[in-house]
């Protein structure tokens, strides 16, 4: 049987590029369409991928200017405000995972999906790098009975600051967002001013000041643990491989508190670490959904339905794709919250 085609829209920029080539490693013979704003640069992208091909997008048209080319499944890199690459995916079946929205900003993708939701495989990658978070969280959260409190420390070392898609997306989410969602007590909340600042203890220890962040990420966690107190929070600052000398990396810390099962009290904190920084490990995230709805991984393609990354995904399978390029999820020494 031959490979299905995935189209990669945003495919030249950072990830889409580590993804292709994330792909292209794992699966020799995929056919890959490139899609780019740049036409020379797309086709300078698929030239060195092989058996890939640069294509531009027309959002206008209800193709994209794609005609009748079969597609097994597509990510869009980029924010796409016409939702023109979900309602393309959506009116063919195409399973489809977009990484640039923000919380505020599902309830169009949710309707696209609500008015017909057998017709595709939609998935909200906006965790923060796309299941590396929620993936970590959720298997260090194996060892509570019942889960009470989750604090999120994502640390972006100064030299990792992504390509422009990335910027443009952080601009946008910093002028519509001037709260920050959370949970308290069971409840979600909106903070704002003082209230969204915080600090949280890099893997080496170093307090990092950090700004709130509405991520996806609180909402499935909330749903998916019932914890009644989420943090999310980003700071900048030198990541603890950078600052013991070596290179940049990126870190997500994840503290949890609750009850064991024999009732007592317990406090744990871990890491998620990348030695290549947030990129590579947001397209091993999106390589994987993408593996996952086109049937790349051995299993039948996935079927329809709204999903996060996390639900389907087999954790143990990332953990284990994170090993073997250089990261991992480790415990570490408990400190007191910052």
């Amino acid at each position: 049987m031959s490979n299905p085609t995935i189209l990669l829209l945003g495919g030249t920029g950072q990830i889409g590029q580590l993804t292709a080539k994330t792909l292209r490693a794992r699966h020799p013979d995929l056919p890959l369409l490139i899609g780019g704003r740049d036409g020379s640069k797309a086709r300078h992208v698929a030239s060195a991928l092989g058996n890939a091909e640069a294509v531009i997008i027309d959002p206008h048209a209800d193709d994209l200017g794609l005609g009748d080319r079969p597609i097994g499944a597509m990510a869009v890199l980029f924010a796409d405000e016409r939702l023109a690459s979900l309602r393309y995916a959506h009116a063919r079946g195409i399973g489809h995972i977009g990484i640039s929205s923000g919380i505020y900003e599902i309830a169009p993708e949710v309707a696209v999906h609500m008015q017909k939701p057998e017709a595709a495989a939609i998935v909200l990658g906006y965790e923060w790098l796309v299941g590396a978070t929620t993936i970590a969280t959720l298997t260090s959260a194996k060892a509570y009975a019942r889960l009470d409190t989750i604090r999120i420390g994502a640390l972006v070392d100064e030299q990792d600051q992504g390509g422009p898609a990335v910027a443009e997306d952080f601009e946008r989410l910093a002028s519509v967002m001037p709260s920050i969602l959370a949970r308290k007590d069971g409840a979600f909340v909106w903070r704002k001013g003082d209230e969204a600042h915080s600090s949280f203890r890099a893997i080496d220890g170093t307090v990092i000041p950090a700004s709130g962040f509405s991520s996806i990420d609180i909402a499935g966690l909330a749903a998916a643990t019932g914890a009644r107190d989420i943090v999310f929070a980003i700071g900048t600052g030198i990541s603890s491989s950078r600052r013991a000398g070596g290179a940049k990396s990126t870190e997500i810390i994840i503290e949890l508190s609750g009850l064991d099962a024999t009732g007592a009290p317990l406090h744990s904190r871990h890491a998620v670490v990348h030695p290549g920084g947030a990129a590579p490990l947001t397209a091993l995230g999106v390589s994987m959904v993408l593996e996952r709805l086109a049937g790349l991984d051995g299993k039948p393609a996935m079927r329809a339905g709204l999903f996060f990354p996390y639900q389907l995904l087999d954790h143990a399978d990332y953990l284990g794709r994170l090993t073997q390029e250089g990261g991992q999820l480790m415990a570490l020494p408990s400190h007191d919250t910052p």
